[in-house]
């Protein structure tokens, strides 16, 4: 769990009392060992997290909270057992005359997902096989306003406010330069196909996650966390294009990329790719999640400095060199 770095500006330095708007991602009401309540919190900004305390909790003075409130908190950030803690001494909830920056309270991808939405919508539009562009753009109708606010995860790649709309759009950019490479070698390749498993690989995303009306992924749903996004998805495909009596062979294709897009079985596909389309979707998908990881990982340490551990890429240490155009250590 990691400081939050953006908001809570030092009040004091001699004291260390930090202030600043947060979000509540969880709160408890518990009791200490000599009977008393307190608050026990998990409050993030756009920069992390942190477990914070309010001793001596009376729901009269202090008001109540839930997660998925913006509070302002005034307090000072300890060390417990080695790990940063905040100790409230002052609370409230965000008033509608507060000049709070959403973004630097929720973490949000580098791109307007509205905006992002309607290039993909439009560039579906383009393809030459009428099929897959109705196919496509009549899903992302049917969860427009979804689409263009959810994040791509509940934790890691993307987990964050219009990451789905940033990682669909990183990814069709990057499979339109493989194309570019690969239709003049081998001319039976089909874009459309690419570009449509790649718009559609998480369309049900929208109804595995549940998110918050901020864009923050709270949790799996229940049917999320029953069957997952990927056979969701791929009903999805089967019913959009029974509706629109889409040709059999080309819902399977769809279908099948959908299936084969985690590439393995062991990250929740059934199916490994079989078909060239199918790969070019699984591979940019995986290269994509990676470079998203690599470098939010980096970001927290200084150049010449390794990362800690990482789980969710084998338990890799990440190394930062110096070597890029943009180098922001003083």
């Amino acid at each position: 769990m990691g400081r939050m770095n953006l908001l809570f500006n030092c009040i004091n330095n001699t004291t260390g009392a930090v202030e600043g708007f947060c979000l509540v991602k969880s709160v408890q009401v518990k009791n200490n060992v000599k009977g008393t309540d307190y608050l026990d919190f998990v409050l993030a900004d756009a920069g992390g997290d942190i477990n914070a305390k309010l001793w001596d909790y009376n729901p009269t003075a202090h008001g109540s909270y839930a997660a998925g409130d913006i509070i302002k908190v005034r307090g000072t950030i300890n060390l417990w057992k080695d790990i940063e803690q905040l100790k409230i001494d002052r609370i409230r909830h965000k008033k509608d005359e507060d000049a709070v920056d959403m973004s630097t309270i929720v973490a949000s991808s580098p791109v307007d997902g509205e905006e992002m939405y309607r290039r993909i919508y439009e560039f579906a539009g383009t393809f030459s096989d009428n099929d897959l562009t109705r196919l496509t753009q009549y899903l992302l109708r049917g969860r427009k306003e979804a689409i263009a606010r959810y994040p791509a995860a509940l934790k890691l790649h993307h987990a964050e406010r219009c990451g789905l709309m940033f990682h669909t759009g990183t990814m069709l950019e990057v499979a339109k330069k493989i194309v570019e490479v690969y239709k003049p070698l081998y001319p039976e390749l089909s874009s459309d196909l690419v570009y449509c498993g790649i718009i559609l690989h998480d369309i049900a995303k929208t109804e595995e996650l549940e998110v918050s009306d901020l864009g923050i992924a709270t949790a799996y749903s229940t049917r999320g966390q029953l069957m997952g996004h990927i056979n969701m998805g791929v009903s999805m495909v089967e019913q959009a294009a029974a509706e629109l009596q889409i040709p059999e062979e080309l819902t399977t294709l769809i279908s099948h990329i959908l299936l084969s897009h985690h590439g393995v079985p062991e990250f929740g596909s059934p199916k490994f790719p079989m078909f060239p389309e199918a790969e070019i979707v699984s591979d940019v998908d995986m290269l994509d999640a990676r470079m998203f990881e690599m470098y939010d990982a980096l970001g927290g340490v200084r150049i010449g400095e390794f990362t800690e551990r990482q789980w969710a890429m084998d338990n890799r240490q990440l190394y930062r060199h110096g070597h890029g155009a943009v180098q922001n250590d003083e």
